[in-house]
């Protein structure tokens, strides 16, 4: 495995693999790898001939107060397990090289609207960091094909309009969220959780199937909506939002369509979790 941390040295070699013929895969990450991620970098490896892999933990999508200073970072062993599974180069920029201007000086890229939604409520300019530093990267890398895991539905929809609107000539493959034995979805900030608050977190993925087969056999939207926050309050989650949506727009939904997604977001203590879950309904006469 090849680790690069200059920009014109990736692309060099990246020029390199293209006269080869090769294609490229993409896989960005923010490091403190799990299960998870490891799964996004095996995909890569069937849909291309070379795997590119980076670790950047990125300033401009954390807000003010966020945990930016206290994300985990274990390089090392990101190191060793991206080369023990084959991946052919790691990208470790600093935040000097992807925003030599500083941060708030640096040019930005922002997807309107659907940015504004949901998380993006909540996280003032996360997603603009996002789209910012995945078209740094998308242009530094120039892969053929990404990889994203779709436990964040909201910033794949985010992605996927950003290289449609732009143009971008990189398909973009979202893989199912990968889950704990108790339906928990994988994700580097769960070793925040408190071992109390461990033993319940599974608690979000269990009402997603609940409400989700309410709302198929014609219980109201906004009821299955409102009794989950209910049940998530009583037990010692502070929900932020439980919302059937519309999969592409993410506009919320007040009847049942053929697919839909159902999205959530909830703290735990300190510890702030997401989920979702995409499925689909047969649309009779509860949906008029």
């Amino acid at each position: 495995m090849e680790v690069f941390e200059l920009p014109q040295n990736l692309s060099q070699q990246v020029k390199s693999w293209k006269k080869q013929q090769q294609r490229i895969a993409f896989v960005p990450t923010m490091g403190n790898l799990h299960a998870g991620h490891l799964s996004l970098v095996e995909k890569a490896k069937t849909v291309a001939d070379i795997v590119v892999v980076s670790i950047f933990v990125n300033p401009m999508q954390f807000s003010a107060g966020e945990d930016f200073d206290v994300y985990p970072r274990t390089l090392d062993a990101d190191k060793q397990a991206l080369e023990n599974i084959g991946v052919n180069a790691l990208f470790l920029p600093t935040n000097g090289t992807m925003y030599p201007h500083s941060v708030s000086r640096s040019t930005q890229v922002y997807v309107p609207e659907v940015s504004e939604l949901l998380c993006g409520a909540s996280r003032p300019g996360h997603f603009r960091g996002v789209t910012t530093i995945v078209n740094k990267l998308f242009n530094i890398v120039q892969p053929d094909v990404a990889i994203f895991g779709q436990k964040d539905f909201q910033q794949v929809a985010i992605i996927r309009q950003m290289v449609a609107d732009l143009f971008l000539p990189v398909e973009i493959i979202a893989l199912p969220t990968m889950r704990e034995k108790d339906g928990l979805a994988m994700s580097s900030r769960n070793q925040y959780l408190a071992e109390t608050e461990r033993e319940k977190a599974g608690l979000i993925y269990q009402l997603m199937q609940e409400m989700s087969e309410k709302v198929k056999t014609g219980v109201d939207i906004a009821s299955a909506e409102s009794e989950a926050k209910s049940i998530l309050k009583a037990s010692g989650f502070q929900p932020e939002y439980f919302s059937f949506r519309d999969p592409v727009t993410l506009q919320p939904l007040q009847h049942i369509q053929p697919d839909m997604v159902l999205l959530v977001a909830a703290k735990l203590g300190n510890t702030r979790l997401i989920d979702n879950w995409l499925f689909s309904c047969e649309v009779g006469r509860n949906s008029a």
